[in-house]
């Protein structure tokens, strides 16, 4: 059940703390250090399965539930996902907000000296490297051998999450370069005295994330996982779609993509608005289960909710433009509103993500809606109009939109129409920037006015009801800080390695 599994998280998460004396890992020299003098024998640490499941439980626990770098700002693992955002097409920011104005006017994730930027990398490679301990170990410790070959499988898929993250922000799309290099690969333990890798290329890193995905779903088998936050053989899938999608393994991806899809049916239209926080939605593959005493993810939606009276930061205001690719009869265009709140009037609310009574929401991570999306775009690129409009209307007719008409339309066509319907599905999951670099698009956003070149007007009930017309509020930020317009493949997207990672691991620079 999910309380009980979700309490045993819990309890490991003063586990991985004690355990992260032995192995407190990052990716070059110095940081490497994996044995202080006050460390937990490893000998104890590597001795049981029960142990090792302990380390896992413990990296996810920090993975999802610690304030990266200790800001508020860094929320976990969903840390990427509001930066990810704020520096696309679609996310409005309001830049008086806590937080993210320097991501959302690309001023700080190409500094290497920006704290954010190694509070990210930092906890991925500690992700990484504590998921090489336990599959370095795993076969080698005591315990039941089902239990053993599980715990390898959703190692191998974590380590593989991890550098498909890497793999999406550090450098340009594979398809422009497979052979650019990113960042290092580390496949076993690390300790104080390991030399820092140089960086791999994509070929390399997507090499090793293929791999230990098929490796992860052999080894699963017909694992039925006691929660959603588990990796199961469905998630298993949905990495490798996202993989092949990234790849040019067109096929690849709608066929895996397909398989991830088939347990999690599309959930009915009225769910869209119940607010995006319930692992147990019926269309979520793979998510995070939240509960007040242990919410730190949660804080993600101080940004994304802009609705709620307990949302502090309610920064993450949505494009007019955004909002005008919606049609009538579509369920996610009543999640719209303009705001008519003090020092917020004229801004458009997109009324997606919503804190629960408790303050809390669970975090989503993967769901069948991206499945059917990448699906329809596998068949599109291969120039199979047929199947990808398919896949591609079986969810605009869940959300009540017009199918796309396939007669007489072309790929080109087909693929346009699924890149905007991953920009309304997905807003605010993470995607945005990700598929900037992947489809070597520019960033786009323009001033929303009208032909004489004004603010367009638009209509706000203020709080004491009174009813008024005011000018739209829309991106403050049209071009890079230089003054330079935003193009395709800029380096101002990609994330920058650390300086204090490249000081410490003077391969990276070689």
């Amino acid at each position: 059940m999910f309380t009980s599994n979700y309490h045993y998280m819990k309890a490991y998460k003063l586990y991985i703390l004690i355990a992260g004396l032995l192995v407190s890992l990052s990716a070059c020299n110095k940081q490497l250090d994996t044995s202080p003098s006050n460390a937990v024998p490893e000998d104890i640490v590597l001795k049981t399965v029960a142990n090792l499941t302990a380390l896992s439980e413990g990296t996810w626990a920090a993975m999802m539930d610690d304030f990266y770098g200790g800001t508020f700002g860094n929320p976990g693992y969903k840390t990427i996902t509001l930066v990810s955002e704020a520096m696309g097409n679609d996310v409005a920011l309001i830049t008086t907000k806590y937080s993210f104005a320097p991501v959302y006017r690309f001023t700080q994730l190409n500094d290497k000296t920006q704290s954010r930027l190694s509070a990210i990398w930092n906890q991925l490679y500690r992700i990484i490297n504590n998921n090489n301990i336990i599959i370095a170990n795993v076969d080698k410790v005591t315990g039941d051998a089902t239990a053993k070959q599980v715990l390898k499988a959703q190692a191998l898929a974590l380590r593989a999450n991890t550098y498909l993250t890497i793999a999406s922000f550090y450098q340009f799309s594979y398809l422009k370069d497979p052979l650019a290099k990113t960042a290092p690969i580390y496949t076993t333990p690390t300790t104080d005295t390991t030399r820092g890798n140089p960086k791999a290329t994509l070929q390399d890193i997507y090499t090793l994330i293929i791999a230990d995905l098929q490796e992860a779903k052999g080894l699963l088998g017909t694992y039925q996982r006691p929660a959603k936050y588990k990796i199961n053989i469905d998630v298993v899938n949905g990495l490798l779609a996202r993989a092949y999608l990234n790849t040019g393994k067109w096929i690849q991806a709608a066929e895996a993509a397909n398989e991830a899809l088939k347990n999690y049916p599309l959930m009915p239209a009225a769910d869209y608005s119940k607010g995006f926080n319930d692992v147990n939605n019926s269309e979520w593959i793979w998510g995070h289960p939240e509960i007040p005493s242990q919410s730190d993810g949660s804080y993600s939606f101080h940004f994304l909710d802009v609705t709620s009276a307990s949302s502090y930061y309610y920064s993450f205001m949505a494009d007019p433009f955004f909002g005008d690719l919606f049609e009538a009869g579509d369920i996610r265009k009543t999640l719209f509103a303009w705001d008519g709140n003090p020092g917020r009037e004229g801004h458009l609310q997109y009324k997606k993500f919503k804190f629960r009574a408790d303050q809390t929401g669970d975090l989503v991570l993967m769901r069948s809606a991206e499945a059917h999306l990448i699906k329809a775009e596998g068949y599109a690129r291969e120039n199979n109009i047929t199947d990808g409009a398919a896949a591609l209307n079986v969810l605009r007719a869940a959300r009540g939109a017009t199918a796309f008409n396939a007669v007489g339309a072309t790929k080109e066509q087909l693929i346009e129409a699924i890149l905007i319907e991953r920009r309304k599905e997905l807003w605010g999951e993470g995607f945005a920037l990700a598929d900037i670099i992947r489809n070597q698009l520019p960033v786009v956003r323009m001033p929303y006015v009208d032909g004489s070149g004004n603010d367009r007007k638009v209509t706000i009930t203020t709080p004491d009801g009174t009813v008024k017309q005011v000018p739209a509020r829309y991106h403050t930020a049209l071009k890079f800080a230089d003054g330079t317009n935003f193009v395709a493949n800029s380096p101002l997207y990609i994330f920058a390695i650390p300086q204090a990672e490249e000081q410490n691991n003077p391969n990276l620079l070689k």
